[in-house]
């Protein structure tokens, strides 16, 4: 059986936390749905946007785009043997983490970090 993916966020990597915030929320309409040093997530109805605080370019990009699943691993491995360029599964405590890049070099992650 193949592990469920869904779309949950895209990240959105930046150095201006504060006006992106007011951006998203005020101009925008979203609505704020967790917040942490740093990380800010609006809801944008199936999944979020999430704007991670970052100084300088990151190495990903400007944006991700993340799939949930509560396989990461699992995940990881078929779309590894779809052909897939995939990094090592990480963790931080309980999230589970894998970033991967399609044929034009968009980052994408698969995580098992629930959406608020």
């Amino acid at each position: 059986m193949n592990p469920r993916l869904s779309l949950s966020r895209v990240i959105i990597f930046t150095g201006r936390l504060e006006e992106m915030v007011i951006f998203y929320s005020e101009v925008i309409g979203l609505e704020l749905a967790s917040r942490e040093q740093g990380w800010v997530e609006l809801g944008a109805g199936g999944c979020t946007i999430a704007l991670h605080e970052w100084h300088g370019e990151a190495a990903e990009g400007p944006l991700k785009i993340v799939f949930q699943t509560d396989e990461v691993a699992a995940a990881r491995a078929l779309l590894v043997s779809r052909g897939a360029p995939m990094g090592e599964v990480v963790s931080f405590g309980e999230i589970d983490l894998c970033d991967g890049t399609d044929p034009d070099g968009n980052a994408f992650q698969l995580s098992n970090r629930v959406t608020p």
